[in-house]
């Protein structure tokens, strides 16, 4: 591949070299970012905020507005408190949301091509952190260059001419350096637009000569036995970053796919710090020099970082030798209970253990007193003993292992039980929303996973049964069944949103129950309204095998 420095991506293009797919030359990238470097001079426009999902869009978005002095800011999100909190931040949004600034508003009279300045510090990170409170993070120019050359040098021949497909959003530093910046300077294609589930991830892969993929663990450990796996095995390289892989998921990756998944550690802070491949082990970037603080965090100097800067983490680790080293929990995740210190990373890592367990957050309840709160990702043989023993055994187990690592007061007293733990667009799980979720009741409802309409004009829907519904408790204790009468709530609860429907319930015709169903079973259901008779018919079916079904008599 023949490789351009970042600040030279706006000088003098290969002819008809392709940037990104849908096509996109560099010639033409170049073109209408100089142009658009132009009309924001024109406006006198110094700092946009930029929110772009094409990440072709976003790349023209970046070098058209570091041409022209402009400060880019990537919000994560277009929420309204996301504005309110920037707007003192910013002159403009540009982004494909209705009264913001489109791409295809800034065409101006281009500005001459030139090398970008490197000490410029032209880029402003928005990121929510551990704890969820936001932080605005400035980067120069400089600290993105040496990071995409440093990539480069470690994975660019194996890369080769790969089509980059990534999952992850480029509004952030993982995706912005491994799914536009890097492969821009390279000269390897991207796809513009993020593959954000396995089918889709499949699809963009299986119509390219060659690629490499840019994932969240998120995605990953979502990755089943669907999916063609020695057709994907082609695949150059898999990265994961933005949060923890699960030791399970790279494993079972690496027997799917021949190779161990690629797992980068680093943060918006930091930029890129170390990286391993079926490892315990992190091996640091070059040019990264790792050393600890009295309470054993990692201080990192880097030439991700502004010259001379050495950052301060909240990461524990343990240094070998050889200059690789081991995560060992944040430190800032330490609580006192009852004047106790107690590291929910180390309890968290304790309940991972246990065969029950795939992955675990833990969380402070401020109640009458303090006291400890667990979600707990269930793995498959964790499950099959909620299925077949009920909550309070499994719970009770839990605890029993736990008991191992901790005194009584740091057992957690609140536990929610999930297939998979929750993550935002990065993969990550801030602490606000692991304490939200402990705070909320157990749920009443079915987890929603498609909904389209059929061509009789009725509905189907994909439902999962949460492990942790609150209607099992006593339906039964030991052994839970979804009750019946919760179907016939769900199936019209679902078909309100969905329909126009009479507000009175009227009664029940043949109803039929055929077959349990159980936590974590995925449910497909038909919903179908017939205006002339005022019936609601329903269906549930487990695979192939109906469920129930009957009809709901509905009237003003």
């Amino acid at each position: 591949m023949n490789w351009t420095p970042l600040q030279e991506l706006l000088l003098e293009a290969p002819a008809d070299a392709l940037a990104a797919l849908p096509e996109l030359t560099r010639d033409r990238l170049r073109e209408r970012a100089l142009a658009l470097a132009g009309a924001l001079q024109a406006r006198r426009i110094t700092r946009l905020a930029v929110h772009l999902d094409d990440a072709g869009d976003l790349a023209i978005a970046l070098l058209g507005a570091w041409r022209a002095g402009v400060r880019v800011l990537l919000p994560a999100d277009l929420r309204p408190a996301s504005r309110q909190r920037l707007a003192q931040h910013v002159d403009a949004w540009l982004s494909d949301a209705a009264g913001d600034l489109r791409i295809t508003d800034l065409q101006g009279n281009p500005l001459p091509a030139a090398a970008l300045d490197l000490d410029f510090e032209g880029l402003v990170l928005c990121t929510s952190g551990s704890t969820g409170a936001p932080k605005l993070i400035a980067k120069q120019l400089r600290q993105l260059a040496n990071e995409v050359a440093t990539l480069e040098a470690l994975w660019g021949a194996e890369l080769g001419s790969a089509c980059v497909i990534g999952s992850v959003s480029a509004q952030h530093i993982y995706g912005l350096l491994f799914r536009v910046l890097w492969p821009l300077c390279a000269g390897r294609p991207f796809l513009r637009q993020a593959q954000p589930f396995p089918e889709d991830l499949q699809q963009a892969s299986l119509v390219r000569p060659a690629f490499c993929w840019v994932a969240s663990p998120a995605l990953l450990k979502r990755m089943g036995d669907n999916l063609d796996w020695p057709a994907l095995s082609a695949v150059r390289r898999v990265f994961s970053s933005g949060g923890p892989l699960p030791d399970d998921a790279a494993r079972q990756l690496e027997r799917r796919l021949g190779q161990a998944p690629t797992q980068i550690y680093g943060s918006s802070e930091t930029g890129g710090v170390a990286w391993r491949q079926a490892d315990d082990y992190w091996q640091p970037f070059a040019g990264v020099e790792l050393s600890q603080d009295a309470e054993g965090a990692l201080r990192i100097a880097s030439p991700c970082l502004p010259n001379g800067h050495v950052e301060q983490t909240a990461d524990a680790a343990e240094l070998q030798s050889d200059g690789r080293f081991r995560l060992l929990g944040r430190l800032d995740r330490i609580v006192k209970l009852e004047e106790k210190r107690i590291s929910l990373p180390m309890l968290e890592q304790a309940l991972a253990g246990h065969a029950f367990v795939s992955e675990a957050r833990l969380g402070v309840i401020q109640d009458n007193r303090a006291y400890l709160g667990a979600l707990v990702a269930l793995s498959a043989e964790g499950l099959h003993a909620l299925r077949n023993g009920g909550r309070r055994a499994l719970i009770q187990a839990l605890r029993q292992h736990l008991g191992r690592y901790c005194e009584a007061l740091a057992l957690p007293r609140r536990w929610r039980l999930l297939l998979e733990l929750p993550g935002n667009a990065q993969g990550k799980l801030p602490q606000t929303e692991v304490d939200a979720l402990l705070q909320a009741p157990r749920t009443l409802g079915p987890d929603c996973l498609k909904r389209h309409p059929d061509d009789a004009g009725g509905w189907l829907l994909e439902l999962r049964v949460p492990p942790d519904l609150a209607h099992f408790g006593g339906h039964f204790p030991a052994t839970p069944v979804l009750p019946g009468v919760v179907q016939i709530d769900w199936a019209l609860g679902l078909a309100r949103e969905l329909m126009d429907l009479p507000s009175r319930f009227r009664g029940m015709e043949v109803l039929k129950f055929q077959q349990l169903a159980r936590p974590g079973d995925r449910l497909a259901l038909a919903l179908r309204y017939d205006q002339a008779r005022g019936k609601l018919y329903f269906a549930y079916r487990n695979g192939e095998t109906p469920c129930s079904s009957g009809r709901i008599l509905l009237g003003e």
